[in-house]
């Protein structure tokens, strides 16, 4: 059975990561599987991560010392990881932990990127207030007007994806901010991508991160990968309805 490592990066989410944590084991139970955070809390997080990868045996964290950022966060999760499958999520629970088995479903079938989207029919971005809608919107419009690779994509700009490790054996990653799917899509190498619906939760616990600091970094690294992107195009893209997406978990997952 293939390995999957689910990279998430912390900021501040003491009150979030021990749930994570069971609802990741539950989402993934009879799968191969560890969990690397990369934390770079001022709270307690560390000492929640410490003793949960003491208990816990998948799971592993790193806290960072005068490093910052969601992307740089998750490319060193990616580094130290050890799985055959990579997957992304943020530590809030706004991406559900259930729909990693779907995830790791659709790379069973052959798929090199799985991209859950808010956007498809049988999606729901009713986690988002109406700023952060107006915000991710137009990020994600931006992204697909400067980059030709995330036209194909409905939600390019998300935090939440997998992909197999070798799409990423040559890529130069140089990430800034935190929209760190749009510099795997535009520097990695895979032919399909397969999208599944999912429903954006609410938060529960913390604060969002979102700032006009966040803002700026994602267009300086837009205006960057204009340049530099290597992946132009030559990808297919399915879309999975939700039937379909449960008729393949119960085909590869049992």
């Amino acid at each position: 059975m293939k390995k999957l490592s689910v990279v998430v990066p912390t900021y501040n989410e003491k009150g979030n990561v021990e749930n994570l944590v069971e609802q990741i084991g539950a989402a993934l139970e009879g799968i191969n599987y560890e969990i690397v955070f990369i934390d770079d809390s001022k709270d307690e997080t560390p000492e929640i991560l410490e003793r949960l990868s003491k208990s816990n045996s998948h799971v592993r964290y790193e806290h960072r010392v005068g490093e910052t950022g969601l992307a740089t966060a998750v490319i060193r999760g990616f580094r130290i990881a050890d799985g055959d499958f990579l997957a992304c999520m943020d530590a809030d629970l706004q991406h559900p932990p259930a729909i990693l088995r779907p995830m790791y479903a659709a790379l069973l079938s052959g798929a090199d990127f799985c991209i859950p989207s808010r956007l498809i029919p049988g999606g729901d971005d009713g986690g988002l207030n109406w700023y952060r809608k107006f915000v991710s919107g137009t990020a994600r419009v931006i992204g697909q007007i400067a980059l030709p690779c995330l036209r194909k994509v409905s939600d390019p700009t998300s935090g939440l994806f997998m992909f197999r490790r070798e799409c990423i054996e040559h890529a130069d990653l140089r990430p800034v901010g935190w929209k760190i799917m749009v510099e795997v899509l535009a520097m990695s190498e895979y032919k399909t991508i397969v999208e599944i619906p999912y429903a954006f939760q609410d938060r529960t616990s913390g604060e969002s991160k979102l700032s006009s600091k966040v803002t700026m970094q994602y267009l300086q690294q837009i205006f960057g990968l204009m340049f530099r992107a290597s992946k132009r195009g030559g990808y297919s893209v399915e879309k999975w309805t939700q039937q379909h997406t449960d008729d393949m978990v119960k085909q590869y997952l049992g």
